[in-house]
């Protein structure tokens, strides 16, 4: 069984290890010091896609998996998946599914994350399956993914679901463990208390560079 340790570095910021190979998904808050096998970025905002911190870890070999437009910020070659869509780097399955917004607008009819414009992705390592949601409110695709071992979800309201909401995304995807992200100032207790009252899914609360073993 492999070893697969997960580090919230802030925001939506991952740093995923697992035999060898280093995984960052949409970094910009936290350190970045170790060099990446493999980045993987949700959306072209610029708290997930920030190019001096994908400069700071890339190297020669790097695999870079974005949406298409996020292509005039990131240098060099990137790799764009769209929901359905699946690859590999290494051992190490990347699928895209669908991440929007379909209750919080800029204004009426214009979504802070139309459909077209990001995607989540998920993530399967050995026997392991990791789900980073991007930014999105709970959305009817997520009702079937199937088989997630940890869920990472955003709960900060605004543009993405809030506390209640996640957990609603929580109790659907029904993951063996739930990480609350994307907070900004809301309370994850919250989050912890509500879906481990209705389910037997986990929470894990973290604290940005706070890592969880897998």
């Amino acid at each position: 069984m492999l070893a697969i340790s997960v580090r919230w570095l802030g925001h939506a910021s991952f740093q995923i290890k697992s035999n060898g190979k280093n995984i960052y998904i949409d970094p910009y808050e936290g350190t970045y010091v170790e060099k990446a096998d493999l980045i993987l970025v949700t959306h072209s905002h610029f708290d997930h896609c920030d190019p001096s911190k994908i400069d700071k870890v890339r190297k020669d070999d790097t695999t870079i998996i974005a949406p298409a437009d996020c292509a005039s910020k990131i240098k060099g070659k990137i790799k764009s998946l769209k929901p359905g869509e699946k690859t590999a780097v290494g051992n190490i399955a990347v699928e895209a599914v669908y991440a929007y917004n379909c209750k919080r607008f800029r204004s009426p009819g214009n979504p802070f994350h139309p459909k077209s414009l990001g995607v989540g992705y998920i993530i399967r390592i050995g026997d392991k399956t990791i789900y980073h949601a991007g930014d999105t409110d709970f959305v009817p695709e997520m009702k079937e993914l199937g088989n997630i071992s940890l869920a990472l979800l955003p709960s900060g309201g605004t543009y993405t679901m809030d506390n209640l909401e996640a957990a609603e995304a929580a109790l659907a995807i029904n993951p063996q463990i739930a990480v609350p992200m994307h907070r900004w100032t809301t309370n994850p207790e919250d989050f912890r208390k509500e879906v481990e009252r209705r389910s037997a899914v986990k929470v894990v609360v973290l604290e940005p560079g706070e890592e969880y073993m897998l």
